[in-house]
């Protein structure tokens, strides 16, 4: 659980100014909310060949019948852009299909411009959603899994 924290602490430690206190602590988890995440959702890691270190994870869940969610996407800096999220996300999304899924979902924020244009790149387009994310602007993007 102490390198799931790390990865997440890491991957959105250069967002923390961009993000309201209650924000952050809700991306970047606690030892307790990853607990309750790990109870409420399939919650994978990508590892090292050589040491078996955490260098990503992601989460998702059964929203509805139908509907899947991802939550947490992250990757640490040294491994952004070598392909460690592409294969989390297609884990993910295998999950979900598995689960009967027809159509995912994922909230984001505006200052995670690189993501959304990982998300996009891979299918997803914004819903028109947008809540409250304690205090900031959650933007719902969404992708078709019906061919």
């Amino acid at each position: 659980m102490k390198a799931i924290l790390a990865c997440l602490a890491e991957a959105f430690a250069p967002y923390r100014a961009s993000y309201t206190e209650e924000a952050y602590l809700d991306t970047v988890l606690t030892t307790k909310t990853l607990k309750h995440r790990m109870k409420d959702m399939a919650v994978f890691v990508a590892a090292r060949e050589t040491d078996h270190s955490i260098i990503g994870t992601v989460a998702c869940n059964l929203v509805t019948l139908g509907e899947g969610h991802l939550r947490g996407m992250a990757a640490l800096t040294s491994c952004q852009g070598a392909g460690v999220a592409q294969q989390l996300l297609e884990r993910a999304e295998a999950e979900l299909c598995a689960r009967k899924c027809t159509r995912i979902t994922l909230d984001t924020t505006e200052p995670l411009k690189r993501a959304i244009r990982f998300y996009e790149r891979n299918g997803y387009r914004p819903s028109g959603r947008v809540t409250d994310f304690f205090g900031m602007p959650l933007f719902e993007y969404e992708k078709s899994l019906q061919t």
